[in-house]
């Protein structure tokens, strides 16, 4: 342990020796009879707990634990979770200099303890001012891998893997959204445990191994979200895939109303994926038994019940940096043309109905052209006289945001690099005039785009996250808000809080090695047309 750590609470800062930190530790173990061993970076705190019997507990009880301070360890951290039920172990990260790394595991006994945890705990002010995160944490047995030839079969690719891989399950692979004969240029291979699958990631990650004579790309797939099962029960929406792009959602519903005439309420499709909405749970899980596998246009389709997404949540935990670091995930576009594509089946997302409500979020505006007749009356407006939801873009948002505050545009400043196989690369910085002497002078992303348009978008994106983010740290905290470096008679600022501002969710490859020598931190997967690195 280190000679001492600093316990901040309010500003002020009180020693706390190596001696002291030792004898607390002592004591906890002392009065729960937990054992605890530091190994491999982390320190471990039962696993098993005194008197269990039996194999450890099952996938699905063991939650992550992010942004913890630093000088805080088990003594104070342990009857914390206790409340949520009984720890199995509790895995703190553990830096050389005897902080910890800020971050945990912590398993309990059960699922249900684990889901307490995160309803009870996440957010947690668990000192002034320090609020933790908290989310399911699941051992991960699934590999992405990219840039795969579009031509090669499943059964090519599961020989392939095995070949050059250990543990090998399954592999998973979609078709293309325009040619059903070809895959999308990924796939998904399952493995017996996490331990061998990461084994695999070892391998292969370097980005110098070739899968017929094809440099591929490989990461850990997104898991699926986890949605409680009281939640699951109350769906009436299924997810179908792999439709043809020619298939309407005329032909749909009339394929899904079969079994049961007048059971769909509607349908949405887009691209090669549909939701169908039921009337009825009942006809939806039915209709989704009958259907999964069933031909339609050619193409064999998948049917799963969909899964509710709370934006909400999953937008604050996104500023909080309540993520696990390992998670890769950011939020989803509701209305994306694909999923993303790291993450397995997983619809985008739906607006959350929890407990019988609805996301707090105001309605999106209808996107959708209506006739323009000739002799209608136009009235001349401006765009600030609209509301916020009535903008798309990210840029929109950003002008709109700086005009309520009574601030200057936003001013786009634009960079270049150029990566190793001759491409252009460019990222925007952004400075927003009113507040450029305040604690952040500008605002630039850590990713770079093929184009112009995703350069920019992406550039507005990371700065109204930031901005939200800062008021929202600047008032828990009792700081002065953003605006604090404005004149005395400006008005406070207006936080962005008009909606949960949906991104779309990109998968990572491996480091990108540039033409100057230095190195664009990861490229991102986007499904067609889009250009993000």
């Amino acid at each position: 342990m280190s000679e001492e750590t600093i316990d901040g609470t309010n500003g002020c800062s009180k020693v706390r020796t190596g001696t002291q930190n030792e004898a607390a530790l002592l004591a906890l173990m002392e009065k729960t009879g937990y054992n605890m061993v530091q190994e491999n970076g982390q320190r471990k705190f039962g696993g098993p707990p005194p008197g269990w019997e039996g194999p450890p507990p099952p996938r699905g009880c063991e939650v992550f634990v992010g942004k913890i301070p630093r000088d805080m360890y088990e003594d104070e951290l342990v009857p914390v979770f206790e409340r949520a039920g009984k720890i199995y172990e509790f895995r703190l990260m553990m830096e050389f200099s005897g902080e910890n790394r800020g971050y945990a595991f912590v398993m309990y006994t059960t699922k249900e303890e684990a889901q307490l945890a995160i309803r009870i705990l996440n957010n947690y002010e668990i000192r002034p001012g320090k609020f933790i995160g908290v989310c399911v944490s699941l051992d991960n047995c699934r590999l992405f891998i990219g840039a795969i030839p579009k031509e090669k079969k499943k059964e090519e690719i599961l020989d392939e893997m095995k070949k050059v891989t250990e543990g090998v399950v399954d592999v998973i692979v979609y078709p293309s959204a325009t040619d059903k004969t070809k895959n999308r240029g990924f796939a998904f291979v399952e493995y017996e445990s996490h331990r061998a699958a990461a084994m695999a990631r070892r391998k292969l990650i370097p980005g110098t191994f070739q899968l017929w004579g094809h440099t591929i790309q490989v990461d850990w797939a997104d898991p699926e979200k986890e949605v409680d099962e009281e939640t699951m029960q109350r769906v009436k929406v299924l997810y179908v895939r792999n439709l043809m792009i020619s298939t309407t959602e005329e032909t749909i519903k009339a394929e899904f109303n079969k079994f049961k005439p007048g059971s769909v309420e509607r349908v949405k499709k887009l691209r090669d994926y549909a939701f169908v909405h039921f009337f009825n749970r009942e006809d939806a899980v039915a209709a989704m038994s009958v259907m999964n596998g069933k031909c339609i246009d050619g193409a064999s389709i998948e049917v799963t019940l969909a899964k509710p997404v709370n934006k909400e949540n999953t937008w604050r935990q996104h500023l909080n940096g309540q993520i696990s670091p390992n998670s890769e995930n950011l939020i989803v576009f509701a209305n994306k043309e694909e999923s993303h594509p790291k993450i397995l089946g997983k619809p985008p997302a739906l607006p959350a109905r929890l407990n019988g409500q609805h996301s707090p979020s105001p309605p999106e505006i209808e996107r959708c052209t209506y006739p323009f007749f000739p002799g209608t009356k136009l009235t001349p407006i401006s765009m600030y006289s609209l509301k916020s939801n009535h903008f798309n873009s990210a840029v929109m948002h950003l002008d709109y945001y700086c005009n309520k505050n009574n601030w200057a545009p936003p001013e786009y400043y634009l960079y270049s690099t150029t990566s190793q196989d001759g491409k252009v690369l460019l990222v925007y910085k952004i400075i927003i005039p009113a507040i450029a002497n305040g604690s952040q002078s500008y605002f630039m992303p850590d990713k770079l785009c093929t184009t112009l348009e995703d350069a920019k978008e992406l550039a507005a994106q990371f700065t109204l996250l930031h901005l939200d983010y800062n008021f929202r740290r600047s008032s828990i905290n009792s700081l002065s808000p953003v605006s604090a470096t404005l004149s005395s008679g400006t008005p406070s600022v207006l936080p962005y809080t008009s909606r949960p501002y949906s991104y779309s969710s990109y998968s990572l490859s491996p480091t990108i090695p540039l033409a100057n020598g230095s190195h664009v931190g990861q490229r991102l997967y986007i499904s067609n047309q889009a250009s993000f690195f």
